[in-house]
């Protein structure tokens, strides 16, 4: 009988205090999102989608990465931690670990299974290299581990990390066209899942092709359909519309929706399908849907920032954020959930459509620069001393400059130099510099934040700005500057008021911030720097 009364009291408690929360919370991360975006399609937006979010949310106009390297990974995990990967550890997307001596995966887990139809390597992923709590783990225990959290992406570290250490599940797209979890989750996939895989619902996007979704001439922000400064999609002969995907899916697999409008859909569906079958949102205990559009970035890496194609996901992209919302309004409620959208990261310009407008500026491929280190230090020192290249991080062999009798402080000393002639860098911290930093400099703050001593480099290089270490069509990002740090931070719904800021804010403020306003604890790594803003109430 008093177990019976202690259960009901808690219960009543957890109520009531799930009650000064919302029903759900969903987080919107958009893959390679530049704030320009919201500017640049503002005339060719619904009313329903970017632009309902903005008119009727708290916009912040401002918002910016503080570290580098600015990736999809390194994103994902600093929006959902409020802190850098200094902090959290997930340093890159894949990086060289000191002290594993080997390259690593953000999410690599080979303790875990595939759960789904995918191979053994898409599905042996786990949290377990993220090494701070999420905001979606605060959630998790505040509510007892009653409350529901639920990540999902195209890609696996889009559906991980976001989700936490704690979450009932993340699903991720397999090249087989199905939506894939891992043991680390649970024994097996549950039956919606398999039901809606089953289904086979990516064919019906590759069966109808990709055309413009409004008449060319609407497209007058972007470039001409075909240009110079874009690649090709899977093999097609031109970068120009209609896309043939049926042919493309032949000759590849599944994989090929991702570099289209359509992967978002069906993510998007997929969502929606979560919400029903997992009833978030249908209780007062706070759920969390963490979902995360990745076919931008695809695309824009692909195609480029001015491209046609890449207008096109954003104008689709924005009609499926307006379906998601009508969704939401009609299953939780208008007033029961709260929403953010921001992105992982931005990019830059396609290097040669700046150097054709006379700006001196250039793309160098990793492996080259790579080979330029090894040249210079074969005939500085008479032998190879580079272990790795990546990330914009250097290692050195230390055990063949120990046999060598080198002395580790000269050979950096002499790759600073030879570093800072080359014409695409503008600057090179040593990891004495780093771990010295104290604020004073700009990018040198943006790498000790990005900075973990026992998996990161050591040297860091900071380029010039424009220049862009990928190939000459499309485009890619990871720097400090303004063009890969700037993108939208939007909150909506539950206790938001309506405005906007253009203060300068960092992206390690929203977790904590939610954090504040749903009244559960911070995550464990952050310094907790919130957006007054949307605790101000309306």
């Amino acid at each position: 009988m008093k177990k019976s009364i202690v259960l009901l009291m808690q219960f009543v408690i957890l109520n009531i205090t799930a009650q000064q929360r919302p029903k759900l919370i969903v987080g919107i991360v958009i893959d390679q999102m530049k704030m320009e975006y919201l500017y640049r399609f503002s005339d060719d937006f619904s009313t329903n989608g970017f632009k309902r979010l903005m008119n009727n949310g708290y916009t912040f106009q401002n918002m910016h990465y503080n570290y580098v390297p600015t990736y999809t990974a390194p994103g994902h995990a600093s929006i959902y931690t409020g802190t850098t990967p200094s902090t959290h550890g997930i340093v890159g997307n894949e990086w060289f670990s000191r002290n594993l001596g080997k390259q690593i995966y953000c999410t690599d887990d080979n303790s875990v299974k595939t759960l789904g139809d995918g191979t053994a390597e898409e599905g042996e992923m786990s949290p377990k290299n993220l090494q701070s709590t999420t905001i979606t783990d605060e959630v998790r225990m505040a509510t007892n581990f009653e409350g529901k959290v639920i990540g999902m992406s195209l890609k696996d570290r889009g559906a991980i990390l976001p989700a936490g250490h704690f979450a009932n599940w993340a699903f991720w797209y397999s090249k087989t066209g199905s939506f894939i979890s891992s043991t680390f989750y649970g024994e097996k996939l549950p039956e919606w899942v398999s039901e809606f895989n089953n289904e086979k619902n990516y064919l019906k996007y590759i069966n109808k092709g990709w055309d413009l979704y409004k008449p060319a001439s609407i497209y007058n922000e972007s470039l001409p359909d075909d240009n110079p400064y874009e690649g090709k999609l899977y093999g097609s002969s031109a970068p120009v519309f209609p896309y043939d995907l049926k042919t493309m899916y032949e000759k590849n697999d599944a994989g090929i929706l991702r570099s289209t409008p359509f992967g978002n859909d069906l993510l998007a569906d997929f969502a929606k399908k979560a919400i029903e079958k997992e009833e978030l949102g249908k209780d007062n205990i706070t759920d969390f849907l963490t979902v995360s559009f990745s076919s931008t970035d695809y695309v824009g890496h692909l195609l480029g920032p001015r491209s046609m194609e890449l207008q096109d996901t954003y104008l689709r992209l924005d009609q499926t954020i307006a379906d998601f919302l009508s969704y939401l309004d009609k299953t939780v409620g208008k007033d029961n959930y709260l929403l953010f959208l921001t992105a992982d990261h931005a990019g830059a310009e396609n290097v040669t459509f700046l150097k054709d407008r006379k700006y001196d500026v250039d793309n160098y491929p990793s492996k080259d620069f790579r080979k330029s280190l090894q040249d210079f230090s074969v005939k500085k020192f008479g032998v190879d001393l580079l272990l790795n290249y990546s990330n914009f991080n250097i290692f050195f062999n230390k055990e063949v400059i120990k046999d060598k009798g080198l002395d580790l402080v000269k050979v950096k000393q002499a790759f600073k130099e030879f570093l800072i002639s080359l014409p695409q860098v503008k600057k090179v911290y040593t990891e004495e510099e780093i771990l010295a930093n104290c604020g004073n400099d700009y990018y040198l703050d943006f790498v000790a934040k990005g900075y973990d001593v026992t998996q990161d480099g050591d040297m860091v290089l900071i380029g010039k700005p424009g220049v862009i270490e990928y190939l000459p069509t499309g485009t890619s990002h990871g720097t400090a500057y303004i063009y890969d740090t700037h993108v939208p931070a939007i909150f909506y719904g539950w206790h938001i008021k309506k405005g906007e800021s253009y203060d300068k804010k960092a992206i390690t403020e929203i977790a904590p911030t939610i954090s504040q306003k749903i009244k559960v604890t911070f995550p464990n790594g952050t310094e907790a720097k919130v957006l007054q803003e949307v605790l101000d109430e309306k």
